[in-house]
């Protein structure tokens, strides 16, 4: 009798609303399109191991569960944080009762890429064989997280974050569905959809914590203004340690090098957003000044370093705004990657060349044997020259020609430094030095 009175817990909206059907799904369309990759492998008739690899809340295990209904499969699921390989083989012994039972078995793994190595090895053995069809979801890139033989056994598919206006056909969805006592003004979908970032299972429940919050409000009318005070909304999706953060440090860094300051201002201010560690973007910072700047510009060294320690004596969010000059200044300065270029050749040569002996006359010697020796004979103390240069001396070691490893450009000082190793050069021709 007691099971008159047992209460069914409610589904998230995002389990209430999760797609049936393939052409339920929303977004993916470069894969689930008429024609395209996944379309066709649910049109074979056949599933094969596969790695879905994507931001979250795009679709991965949505797809994973429509892989094994359109293939009439059983359906294990396995998160990589809570298992290990006695999880993997009691997955394994289902996966022979199921086929026993004449039912092919789709093993699901979320985040691939936290389970180990020996881990990744144990789900070998039963894909090779056949006994399960492997997928894999991951937010991380399985190039360097999904072991190569794992790998080369499964079809990696890259998931995309979903669009503002698919987005938006997620909201019209659930409001019909479900939210048909809320009405939003366009704007306050805009907020939702903003704040989503991409993530329709965030989108979700933003939509399921504003339906609750207006019940407890007794209003049924959505505006920007209620969602802010409402919800807490946290701040835009950020990966301090995966792809997405090296993908905005390198569009930072590749805007400071393109000259465009806004560009630059709007990656680092997402990264800031996103939660990134500014002293790690302060470090990146300094280290564009001396690799896209250099010698064109060496104010462009100073400001960064002078916006590093401010930001280390005010901290946040004061000393973000160093950062954020700095990287304006980095962005218009005249570029210059010689100095680059020469260190790069020069460590290069060096570490393939022979070690050779350093030229008798630019020796030290403050012993009277080491000047019996000969060591700094004739050698030629530049102020004392013309120029205060010693036109025509050499200072490489012996059998190495003038490598010329730096190339000044002419932008910015450089375009000066350009001038005198000219004139410096003219001195050493008019010396008889070849």
């Amino acid at each position: 009798m007691s099971d008159l009175f047992k209460i069914e817990p409610t589904p998230p909206l995002a389990e209430a609303l999760r797609p049936k059907t393939l052409d339920e799904v929303i977004g993916q369309t470069h894969l689930l399109g008429q024609g395209k990759p996944l379309r066709l492998a649910f049109e074979s008739g056949k599933p094969h191991s596969m790695i879905l690899w994507g931001p979250p809340g795009v679709g991965k295990t949505t797809l994973a569960r429509l892989t094994a209904n359109a293939f009439e499969c059983e359906f294990i699921a396995l998160s990589a944080v809570f298992s290990g390989v006695k999880d993997i083989r009691a997955a394994m012994e289902q996966a022979e009762q199921n086929l026993a039972m004449g039912k092919h078995t789709i093993l699901f793994v979320d985040e691939i890429h936290r389970f180990n190595k020996s881990q990744q090895d144990a789900l070998l053995p039963y894909a090779e064989s056949g006994l399960v069809t492997f997928i894999g979801a991951t937010t991380e890139n399985p190039s360097f997280e999904v072991n190569s033989a794992l790998l080369s056994r499964a079809q990696v598919y890259v998931l995309k974050s979903l669009s503002e206006e698919e987005l938006k056909q997620l909201v019209a969805i659930a409001q019909a569905k479900v939210l048909q006592h809320l009405e939003f003004d366009e704007a306050a979908i805009d907020t939702l959809v903003g704040y989503a970032d991409g993530d329709a299972r965030r989108l979700l429940n933003l939509l399921e914590q504003t339906s609750t919050a207006s019940g407890a409000a007794r209003t049924n009318r959505i505006t920007p203004e209620f969602i802010q005070n409402a919800l807490t909304l946290n701040a835009r999706r950020f990966d301090k340690g995966g792809d997405n953060f090296y993908d905005q440090i390198s569009a930072l860094h590749k805007s400071v090098r393109g000259s465009n300051p806004d560009a630059a201002l709007y990656w680092l201010c997402r990264m800031l957003d996103g939660g990134a560690d500014a002293r790690y973007l302060s470090r990146r910072i300094v280290r564009m000044a001396w690799e896209d700047i250099g010698l064109a510009d060496p104010r462009a060294i100073q400001i960064a370093n002078d916006a590093a320690t401010t930001y280390e004596r005010l901290g946040s969010p004061e000393g973000e705004l160093a950062l954020g000059q700095a990287v304006i200044y980095l962005a218009i300065a005249a570029k210059s990657n010689a100095g680059y270029n020469a260190f790069n050749q020069a460590m290069a040569f060096v570490k393939q060349d022979k070690s050779r002996e350093v030229p008798v006359h630019l020796r030290n010697a403050p012993t009277k044997l080491m000047k019996e020796l000969g060591y700094g004979h004739e050698y030629r103390y530049a102020h004392d020259e013309p120029h205060a240069y010693a036109a025509g001396e050499t200072y490489l070691p012996d059998g190495i020609a003038d490598p010329h490893w730096y190339q000044p450009v002419p932008r910015g000082i450089e375009s000066k430094i350009a001038e005198k190793m000219v004139f410096l050069k003219k001195l050493d021709e008019d010396a008889g030095k070849s």
